[in-house]
């Protein structure tokens, strides 16, 4: 039952983690989005990385839960954390040189 339960969070937690991907149909559509729209938008992957981190290694901490799936999550989600502090650092570098 419990097995069930981790096998349904672990999806949930690569589905959150490809999230962030729909960022990119506005722009292969080619629609420009208002500033609080763009705003929401970036709030909510922020969210959606986080919450697909913290899922994914709730459930890949279990060696008897462990799959790929989970794998797959862990390594999607903790790319998109880099790539967010890669542009953060990225910004305040750019920020003191100027």
């Amino acid at each position: 039952m419990e097995n069930k339960k981790l096998q349904k969070v672990s999806a949930t937690a690569l589905i959150i983690s490809f999230l962030p991907l729909a960022t990119l149909i506005p722009v292969l559509l080619k629609i420009t989005l208002p500033d609080g729209v763009r705003s929401i938008w970036a709030g909510a992957n922020i969210v959606f990385v986080l919450v697909g981190l913290c899922l994914s290694i709730a459930c890949a901490r279990n060696h008897e839960s462990r799959s790929i799936v989970n794998i797959a999550s862990t390594i999607i989600s903790t790319f998109w954390v880099l790539l967010m502090a890669g542009i953060v650092v990225l910004a305040l570098f750019l920020n003191f040189l100027q």
